[in-house]
């Protein structure tokens, strides 16, 4: 009987285990997607305070100090000036608060003693007011305690908080002469005391809620001028009353 001699059928490959090769290029394709639809989204809700107040949180994150663009513009104009009406026309609704405290501090100046509004200055960035003082006019020399013609100053920030919703951080600074008593080791805790006597002051007197408040003491590391001669580091041994939008937790 001839032999019939049958081939043996071949057995077909085993495909490889898990998803085909081309999910994952399907899934990169829908993830891209996907981010380009969210950027579409945040640029269309963009806010520019949202993203300063985001790129401030970023950069303090990394220990970078966010550095507050300072109005310059708006301390220098005049309360009766055309120039100030018309730009109150034109600014957001918390632009013109600001200028109205920064007019209001002006007005109160115009009727203090020569000697007073020496070393007082007034400034602005996008959340308040900054009313600064030398040092020299609030305290006694190297020591908290407050000299007889602080009320002076002290009570022109009752005033402002009086008839403004703002807030108030008050920040003492010196300058970069490392100073030492028995009662103060260091700058770091006179710029302290001197913050915390002044705030003490304006919430007794002013009868001011302590949660509208707040203290703090930097000694010398926030300079407002180098301290290349002794005028400039006078200059720099001052007092801060940040006047800010409550909704600003600002130091």
């Amino acid at each position: 009987m001839e032999e019939v001699l049958r081939r043996k059928p071949s057995e077909e490959p085993t495909g490889d285990e898990g998803l085909p090769p081309w999910i994952a290029t399907f899934a990169d394709m829908m993830t891209l997607l996907l981010c380009f639809f969210v950027l579409l989204l945040s640029f269309a809700e963009q806010s520019e305070t949202k993203y300063r107040d985001a790129l401030g949180s970023i950069r303090g994150a990394f220990g970078v100090r966010e550095v507050r663009a300072v109005t310059e513009q708006m301390s220098l104009f005049d309360s009766t000036s055309r120039e100030t009406k018309e730009m109150a026309a034109t600014i957001s609704h918390d632009e013109r608060l600001l200028l109205g405290v920064i007019m209001r501090i002006k007005s109160m100046l115009e009727d203090e003693d020569p000697k007073i509004k020496e070393g007082i200055g007034v400034s602005a960035d996008r959340d308040g007011v900054i009313f600064s003082a030398d040092s020299s006019a609030l305290f006694e020399s190297g020591s908290a305690d407050l000299s007889p013609e602080a009320s002076q100053i002290l009570d022109m920030v009752i005033n402002v908080l009086k008839e403004y919703k703002l807030n108030i951080v008050v920040r003492g600074h010196t300058d970069d002469r490392p100073d030492s008593t028995p009662r103060y080791p260091s700058n770091w805790e006179l710029s302290a005391a001197r913050a915390a006597v002044a705030l003490n002051y304006i919430i007794t007197e002013g009868d001011i809620g302590i949660n509208r408040a707040k203290a703090v003491g930097y000694a010398g590391t926030r300079p407002a001028v180098p301290n290349d001669n002794d005028e400039d580091r006078k200059k720099n041994q001052r007092v801060e009353f940040y006047l800010h939008m409550p909704q600003r937790d600002a130091w």
